[in-house]
């Protein structure tokens, strides 16, 4: 099979696309887990979740790199292959773009609409240390140039703009849910500011915003009824199964290196079947 005979193809992209954007029901969210490459997407999908999204740190990690060594054409080529790897929506995380201008973005957001891809985030940190937050009327444009291109064509490709302050050193609230609003202005269909923990922060954005909200759980944040009950619309994990699997590989290395025993055989037979049962 080539690569454009994998790809998504345009009619199932719209249907998928549309799916997607429907599933983000407040009080109902929709538990979007990250797979890391194919064989972990398509056992996901086999274990009933209704869309998936990529992690670009989990995703780095398989090429032995760290979260944001990943190149443009990686991360489209790296979509593109999970999207056609299932039958359920995909969304890809592009980070920034992979460039600072608006022309820029758009011409991304062209690529991921060609993936085949059911949609994709853009965010608002530049890649260069902390403080690397883009202003707020750049922020926007570039919002505004992707959701421009996801939206023109046959399939409304679901655009989620992320204000990243609160997982870059900034720990402001106000002027995220300033961002958010002016990305929701700009045309962003789902909203997202992943470092969200507290029931009050969470409470503030939901108030704040007319757009579906997203949430990256995190040690501390409230359960996912708590979640629910909130009004969320969306829940993400972000890079936290890939390591999690790589955590019980460390396990499984120490195990058989200090130890000598093999006790990791259950949670490898657990996890054999299941691979088993959704790759026949």
């Amino acid at each position: 099979m080539t690569a454009d005979q994998a790809r998504v193809q345009p009619q199932e992209q719209a249907q998928r696309a549309e799916r997607f954007l429907a599933l983000h029901r407040p009080g109902q969210p929709l538990l979007m887990p990250n797979p890391w490459d194919v064989g972990s997407a398509r056992l996901l999908a086999s274990l009933g979740f209704e869309a998936l999204a990529t992690t670009s740190s989990g995703f780095a990690a398989t090429l032995g790199r760290l979260d944001g060594s990943v190149t443009r054409d990686e991360a489209l080529a790296h979509g593109a292959e999970i999207a056609a790897a299932t039958d359920v929506p995909v969304s890809a995380d592009l980070e920034n773009g992979f460039v600072d201008t608006p022309e820029g973005v758009a011409a991304t957001a062209t690529a991921a609409v060609a993936a085949g891809l059911s949609g994709f985030s853009i965010e608002d940190f530049g890649g260069n240390g902390e403080g690397s937050i883009y202003d707020l009327g750049l922020a926007a444009e570039r919002v505004a140039a992707a959701a421009e291109v996801a939206h023109r064509g046959p399939a409304h490709v679901v655009l989620t703009a992320r204000s990243e302050n609160l997982i870059r050193g900034r720990d402001d609230l106000e002027d995220t849910i300033e961002r958010l609003r002016a990305y929701q202005d700009a045309g962003a269909d789902v909203l997202f500011a992943p470092g969200l923990k507290s029931t009050e922060q969470i409470q503030a954005v939901i108030a704040a915003v007319d757009r579906p909200v997203s949430v990256l759980v995190l040690p501390g944040v409230p359960t996912i009824a708590e979640l629910a009950a909130l009004g969320v619309s969306r829940v993400s994990v972000g890079g936290a199964f890939a390591f999690a699997a790589l955590g019980a590989v460390v396990d499984a290395a120490a195990e058989l290196r200090e130890q000598g025993t093999y006790d990791y055989w259950t949670a490898a037979g657990t996890g054999r079947n299941a691979v088993v049962a959704a790759f026949k």
